[in-house]
């Protein structure tokens, strides 16, 4: 067994390595061109088989030095099987495969031109649209389980998964001063915030983990920019420091600790550094929305992901609002998804590399203590969702929400929660005079829907539909279609109200009582804008 360790970050040969991924075309279009729709598709469900497939098609009957680096490379990194050192030599020609073996990157049997050269990290290159716009990496972190065909190991660096991809579209991205990404992981949300803020700051309790973000930082930030990364657990690293926005997707996930449920996953499983907090129940997470005012700038914004527990008799919004309303900061909760609690253990158990196939004892054990865990608090769901916090830059909290929404949205919606969370603040500073004596725009994207019984003159059924964000829809009453309708910043809200009521000859006040609540909703959510 070769020792799996960190990679070396050493300036020269990171330069050289990241020319030469950039001249093998070892990017996402790249691979995906090399692999086919078929076989990428399948490779991003974890699935391996049609990749491997495609992959030795492309190589078929050419000597080492002749194969297409992006097969070399997608065989090596992302598939995890050995490639002749001659291949690889070709794939990266300014770094070689010593080059590649002095980064540990790779391990290598010989120095022949055959000999097999086998990957010790994932590197792969990523792609996302964040609200700043296209960003494109490559990330190294530790070979997963598609590579390895085995359960992962404790100290497990996970490279960018869906929750990390979700966290990076969802933030916000004005330009700012400081930055804390809190539990950097291999350091994607760093990277990110990289581009649109003056000062990184990335903790975790893992040195394995800084060290693959810090190689990630070399690899991928121009020439003399770093990171600021710090060894710790949770918000220890930075206390006393003030920081404009904080990003975390923190180690959420609801394991058992305590008792006879704890002892039995921790001995089925072991504890993951990535994922299990330590903590009892959802109290991570409650203890972070708590906490983390402590380190925001008046104003300062804090995003993260999160679990919470829903307990028999107590509505999640109930208890979760609780957290915030303890914090004393601005919130805003979305949940996004909700598994029941056999749900919910079988996703994490497997989500480790452990399956009931391969190890039957350990999934049993670790099934069996989760449910007793969870009954034992009463829990009869969790819920995951997406949690925005404000520091108020004075005065008292006021923005309270916690909403629900499972279905689709149109990333990335950083932007769009940026522009909500400036409607509440246009809003807060206007009563209804003031309201009214505004001019807005209808959004670009909103689209009204209308649905008649077959034969009738007048629709039963009007929804504004939001196209962008959440994609809201939002039942609408006639008069209240009509006023969106007119909104394009010619006319007051007020002078449309007055025209509108003139219309369906009804009096102006009574009809302006009816809509400048639902204004206000428009405004918040973004279908008019000021």
């Amino acid at each position: 067994m070769v020792p799996v360790h960190p990679p070396v970050t050493d300036p020269a040969l990171v330069a050289s390595l990241r020319d030469d991924l950039v001249s093998s075309a070892y990017d996402v279009d790249g691979v995906e061109d090399v692999l086919g729709p078929l076989a990428a598709a399948a490779l991003h469900r974890e699935q391996a088989l049609p990749a491997r497939r495609a992959l030795a098609a492309a190589v078929a009957g050419k000597p080492a030095a002749d194969r297409d680096p992006r097969a070399t490379l997608a065989t090596l990194f992302l598939l995890g099987e050995p490639v002749p050192r001659g291949a690889l030599d070709r794939a990266l020609p300014g770094t070689g495969t010593a080059g590649a073996e002095r980064l540990g990157l790779v391990a290598a049997q010989g120095t022949e031109d055959d000999d097999a050269v086998r990957a010790v990290v994932d590197l792969r290159p990523y792609s996302s649209v964040d609200a700043v716009g296209d960003a494109r990496w490559w990330l190294a972190s530790d070979l997963g389980e598609l590579a390895t065909g085995g359960r992962l190991a404790t100290d497990h660096v996970l490279g960018a998964g869906g929750a990390s991809l979700t966290l990076a579209q969802v933030t916000v991205r004005n330009r700012v001063g400081r930055v804390l990404d809190l539990g950097t992981g291999c350091g994607i949300q760093a990277l990110h915030a990289a581009r649109h803020a003056q000062h990184v700051v990335g903790t975790d309790i893992s040195h394995r983990a800084l060290s693959f973000a810090g190689f990630n930082a070399a690899l991928n930030l121009p020439d003399g920019a770093e990171l600021d990364l710090r060894h710790g657990s949770m918000l220890e690293p930075v206390a006393g420091e003030r920081f404009d926005l904080v990003v975390s997707n923190p180690p959420f996930v609801i394991t058992p600790h305590a008792g006879a449920a704890g002892r039995a996953v921790a001995d089925a499983l072991g504890d993951y550094e990535y994922r299990d907090g330590g903590r009892a129940g959802d109290d991570l997470v409650r203890d972070l929305v708590l906490g983390v005012g402590g380190v925001l700038a008046p104003g300062g914004t804090a995003q993260l992901l999160a679990n919470w527990e829903h307990r028999r008799g107590e509505p999640w919004t109930e208890r979760v609002g609780r957290w915030l309303d303890e914090a004393g900061l601005d919130g805003w909760i979305i949940q996004r998804e909700v598994l029941d609690p056999a749900e919910y253990a079988e996703t994490w158990i497997r989500d480790g590399g452990t399956t009931p196939d391969r190890e039957p004892d350990a999934w049993a054990a670790a099934y069996g203590a989760w449910l007793d865990d969870f009954a034992s608090r009463d829990v009869e769901a969790v819920g995951f969702g997406i949690v925005t916090l404000r520091r108020p830059a004075s005065g008292a909290p006021t923005l309270r929400r916690l909403e629900e929404h499972t279905g689709s949205v149109r990333q990335p919606l950083g932007a769009h929660i940026a522009r909500s969370l400036a409607g509440h603040d246009w809003l807060a500073t206007r009563d209804d005079d003031a309201l009214a004596a505004a001019h807005l725009v209808t959004a670009a994207d909103v689209t009204e829907e209308r649905y008649l019984t077959p034969g009738a003159a007048d629709p039963n059924v009007v929804v504004l539909r939001q196209g962008d964000g959440l994609g809201r829809g939002v039942h609408a009453s006639t008069p209240l279609a009509a006023l969106v309708g007119a909104c394009d910043g010619d006319l007051t809200v007020g002078q449309i109200v007055g025209a509108i009521a003139s219309l369906f000859e009804v009096p102006a006040d009574a009809l302006a009582a009816e809509l400048l609540p639902a204004v206000r909703g428009l405004v918040r959510d973004g279908f008019l804008e000021g």
